[in-house]
């Protein structure tokens, strides 16, 4: 393997790391501030996609179209909080499980009863597509590079809107003592339905972002809320600096995993043999990398005590 391709495939991991991010960091912050696994987020995520896709679709606008997946999941995120969520806060984590899995399925079945069964398709714009050329000569998708910057941007905000506001502050504190919170006036009900709706935007947005690589269909946003619970488990839950480090290291594992290996055992296997053996391997690479933390630090990397 040369170290231009080395260093893409870095940079590749790097963008399914941040796209991570976007999925994880809405996660992290339902479940860290309302204590609730929302196994319905994969679905948001799907939302946004759509919302994109058709908006895009009917305008040719790709700007426009992210602008109504953060709007789309945030108003969907919100409505949920507010008709189904809002009753689970108190329930145990099985029953928000069982709820929350049935909005999966309801929400995969509206989706293909509005949109169909059949894929669409979210073109690059014209002006992020193409390549860029990098110091030392590498060429890599401006469109790649893009998802990178916005995904950082979005970290920054995030930390800057959670540690430095007004709102932050009541953020981490329901997240420390929801009772004390509700005891000095603050409306509880309002923060979780501004938590969610926001963990519901960032999915969305990023199943626009990834929309435009990949097809967008029904029940895409599954494997990636898989990653996504992996991401916070190494992070920490609660942490926005946790789930950044999560999804970087889960997005460098798999993207190199999945290039590295099949090479690796190419040097004393036959070639199908080290591809079949090289891959399966590299898709177990991010449960070990979870398992190692775990071992390391129980509650994740960045996850408090």
């Amino acid at each position: 393997m040369t170290t231009l391709l080395l260093i893409e495939q870095v940079l590749n991991g790097l963008q399914f790391g941040v796209m991570l991010f976007l999925m994880a960091a809405g996660l992290t912050l339902i479940f860290g501030v309302m204590g609730l696994i929302n196994l319905a987020h994969g679905s948001l995520y799907m939302i946004g996609a759509f919302a994109a896709a058709a908006v895009a679709g009917w305008t040719g606008n790709f700007f426009l179209a992210l602008v109504a997946s953060l709007i789309a999941a945030a108003i969907i995120g919100a409505l949920i909080e507010l008709t189904v969520i809002r009753r689970l806060y108190d329930r145990d984590h099985l029953e928000q499980v069982l709820a929350t899995f049935a909005l999966i399925l309801i929400f995969s079945e509206a989706t293909r009863w509005v949109f169909g069964s059949f894929p669409l398709f979210l073109n690059i714009p014209d002006v992020l597509n193409g390549t860029v050329t990098l110091p030392g000569g590498i060429q890599y998708s401006l469109y790649r590079l893009t998802i990178i910057l916005i995904g950082l941007a979005v970290a920054a905000g995030l930390f800057l809107l959670i540690s430095k506001t007004r709102v932050g502050m009541r953020i981490r504190a329901g997240e420390n003592d929801r009772e004390m919170i509700a005891a000095l006036g603050v409306d509880i009900s309002v923060l979780y339905t501004m938590v969610f709706a926001l963990g519901a935007a960032l999915a969305g947005l990023s199943g626009a972002l990834v929309g435009a690589i990949q097809s967008v269909e029904v029940g895409m946003g599954e494997p990636v809320l898989i990653l996504a619970f992996v991401v916070i488990v190494i992070g920490g839950i609660g942490s926005i600096k946790g789930a950044l480090a999560g999804a970087i290291l889960v997005g460098l594992t798999d993207t190199l995993g999945r290039t590295m290996l099949p090479v690796i055992f190419g040097t004393f296997m036959e070639p199908s043999a080290a591809t079949t053996v090289g891959s399966a391997l590299a898709s177990m690479l991010i449960y070990i990398l979870m398992a190692g933390v775990l071992l390391y630090k129980p509650t994740g990397l960045f996850g408090s005590t």
